[in-house]
């Protein structure tokens, strides 16, 4: 938990697809579930690697939020 300077409760979650259209379905899955959030700050990150001849992507969010 991360406390603000008004001390306030923070959260946070994580989301980690192997697929763009993937990562927007969970996090718009999250957000249809917990309608009574504050979204604070979202950020994304996407990394690539190679394992033999085949390309791994990898996309994250983390979305920092508190209970309304």
């Amino acid at each position: 938990m991360v406390y603000s300077l008004f001390g306030d409760v923070m959260k946070v979650k994580v989301f980690d697809e192997s697929h763009e259209k993937d990562l927007e379905a969970s996090i718009n899955d999250f957000l249809e579930d917990n309608e009574d959030i504050e979204i604070v700050q979202i950020q994304f990150s996407n990394a690539c690697s190679i394992f033999g001849e085949e390309q791994i992507f990898c996309f994250s969010a983390l979305i920092l939020y508190r209970k309304k």
